[in-house]
């Protein structure tokens, strides 16, 4: 059979599905199962004869879908904030992995783009950080103190303040995607360049191994946050630039249910980087052993909740 004539087939009873899977409306669990079997053995056949095309790809999401419902049926009402944590959010962290590696790759870009215009100049340092931040960061270096200005005021109204304007980034990140992937990426691209100006300034001053250990220290869990939050809001462009087999309607909600899914799942990210960042950064004659630990505990988990955990729960849906 030819992929076109298996799509007319069967679309009907497959768009059914969809509503009753969005609804999470089923007469019973037997139905659950009975529904889930028949879309399995229709994502084989598709996998078998059509991989990776238009009808493979509806009917994987489709898939996993219907086993996420089938997932929170099982367990309590009260179970399900756990699994919102250990199973959702994976999934769709997993589903927007193309949107997050994009994401990944223009912070890169940024990052880049930022260096080279540190090497052009202290102008070109001001227009990205500004003319206070960059006097005041002066100032600190010729009294002896490079990282003062993370000692700014009381650790409790940092911690606050920082808090909220990271996860104000993320959101302008995320929401930007309304007006296409391309607004998102502009704002990870600007946000990177500061970044890499920032760290560059610091090493044609012979201070980058002063530097880096105290920025990453939260940036670890911060920058992360903030990739992550621009691939969130990439997925929720994509949704409706690139509506594939759907309408752009239906294209664009689906991106939007997977990208909140992913954005707010920063936001506990961005408390702690932030209660790093007020309490404890701050103390900078702290050696740098005890701030790589606390940098490389944060990447362990970056990867382990936003690569690995992912890929083991869509193993885990196709398996069942």
């Amino acid at each position: 059979m030819q992929e076109e004539a298996f799509v007319i087939r069967n679309m009907a009873r497959w768009r059914r599905i969809e509503m009753q899977v969005a609804s999470a409306t089923f007469a019973s669990c037997d139905e659950m199962v009975e529904i889930y079997t028949e879309i399995s053995s229709d994502l084989a056949y598709a996998q078998t004869h059509f991989p990776r095309s238009a009808a493979w790809q509806f009917l994987n999401n489709l898939t996993l879908e219907l086993h996420g419902v089938m997932y929170r049926k099982r367990h309590p009402r009260w179970h399900r904030l756990l699994t919102y944590w250990t199973h959702d959010v994976p999934l769709a962290v997993y589903d927007g992995r193309r949107e997050l590696r994009l994401s990944l790759i223009v912070f890169a870009v940024g990052l880049l783009f930022g260096m080279l215009s540190a090497l052009g100049g202290e102008q070109y340092m001001r227009i990205l950080l500004g003319n206070a931040y960059m006097d005041q960061t002066l100032e600190n270096i010729a009294s002896g103190q490079p990282m003062a200005i993370y000692d700014g005021g009381p650790a409790t109204t940092m911690f606050l303040q920082i808090t909220i304007n990271n996860v104000w980034v993320a959101f302008l990140c995320f929401a930007m995607g309304i007006f296409t992937s391309f607004a998102t990426g502009y704002l990870i691209l600007h946000n990177a360049m500061i970044v890499g100006a920032f760290l560059t300034f610091f090493a044609q001053r012979g201070l980058l191994f002063t530097a880096l250990p105290t920025i990453m220290l939260h940036g670890t869990l911060e920058l992360s946050a903030i990739i992550i939050a621009g691939g969130a809001g990439m997925a929720l462009g994509n949704g409706w630039l690139f509506p594939g087999t759907y309408t752009r309607i239906e294209s664009f909600l689906r991106g939007a249910r997977r990208a909140v899914q992913i954005v707010v799942s920063t936001v506990p990210i961005f408390i702690v980087a932030g209660f790093i960042e007020g309490f404890f950064t701050r103390y900078t004659e702290v050696g740098n052993m005890p701030r790589v630990f606390v940098i490389l505990l944060s990447l362990a988990f970056i990867i382990f909740y936003y690569v690995l955990l992912p890929i083991n729960r869509h193993r885990q849906c196709h398996q069942r």
